[in-house]
C-alpha cells in the first residue's frame, strides 16, 4: 500500500470512528435491536459518507467558495433534527417483558405489540435514518471537503483519487460506525430492566444533544 492510500485510510478511519450523532445512534441501535436489524442503519450512513465525498470531490471548488454560507444552513437544519431524535430517544418506552424479544429479534425494546414495524419497513427505516443522520452532519461534508483538499485535489489523475478516497471512505465508515454498533450490542446484556433502559436511552439522548452543542460552538 502506497503511502498516500494509508495515510487516506487512517484520515478516513479517525474522522468515521470518533465520536458523534452518527455514532451515538449506532450504539443505541446496537443495544436494542438483531445485529441484522442495525447493519442496515451502518450501511445507511456508509453509504450516504461515501455519497457525500463523492458529491464533494465533483464540485470543490464551487463549495469552498459557497462554504461559509451552505455551513451555517447545514448546520442549523441538522441540529434541529438531532435534537428531535434526542427529544424521542429520551421519551422511549421500556418493557422488561420484550426485552427478550429484543435480544432474539428485530424489535427494540419498548415496541408495543400492536405497532410493530413489518421487517421490510423496519428495514427501510433504519436505512433511510442511518442516510438522513449522515447527510444532514456537518461534520460528514468537513471532513470529506477537508479529505478531497488533502488526497484528491493535489493529485494529477483527480478522478481516480476521488474514487479512491470514496472507496476508503466507505470502508472506514462501515467500520467506525459498525464498532459503535457492536459496542452497543455487547451493551445489550446489561439493559435487561426498563429502568436501565430508560437510563441508557436518556445518556445517549444527552450525548446526542451535547453533540450538536459542540457542532454549533
Amino acid at each position: 500500500m502506497s503511502s498516500s492510500l494509508l495515510a487516506m485510510g487512517i484520515f478516513t478511519l479517525v474522522g468515521a470512528i470518533t465520536p458523534g450523532p452518527v455514532n451515538v445512534l449506532a450504539l443505541r441501535h446496537g443495544a436494542a435491536r438483531s445485529r441484522r436489524a442495525c447493519a442496515f442503519y451502518v450501511l445507511g450512513a456508509s453509504a450516504s459518507y461515501a455519497a457525500v465525498v463523492w458529491a464533494m470531490g465533483q464540485s470543490a471548488q464551487w463549495l469552498m467558495q459557497a462554504l461559509p454560507r451552505l455551513s451555517t444552513t447545514a448546520e442549523w437544519l441538522c441540529a434541529a433534527y438531532l435534537l428531535w431524535l434526542a427529544w424521542r430517544l429520551a421519551r422511549a418506552p421500556a418493557e422488561a417483558a420484550e426485552a427478550e424479544e429484543a435480544a432474539s429479534g428485530d424489535v427494540s425494546p419498548g415496541e408495543s405489540r400492536q405497532h410493530r414495524e413489518s421487517p421490510a419497513s423496519r428495514t427501510l427505516r433504519l436505512l433511510l435514518q442511518g442516510a438522513a443522520v449522515q447527510t444532514l452532519n456537518p461534520k460528514a461534508w468537513l471532513v470529506a471537503l477537508a479529505g478531497v483538499g488533502l488526497f484528491v485535489l493535489p493529485q494529477a489523475d483527480a478522478a481516480l483519487a476521488l474514487l479512491q478516497f470514496c472507496a476508503m471512505s466507505l470502508l472506514a465508515c462501515l467500520v467506525g460506525v459498525g464498532s459503535w454498533a457492536l459496542l452497543g450490542q455487547a451493551l445489550s446484556s446489561q439493559l435487561t430492566t426498563p429502568r436501565r433502559q430508560r437510563l441508557f436511552h436518556r445518556l445517549l439522548a444527552l450525548l446526542l444533544v451535547a453533540s450538536v452543542a459542540a457542532m454549533l460552538a
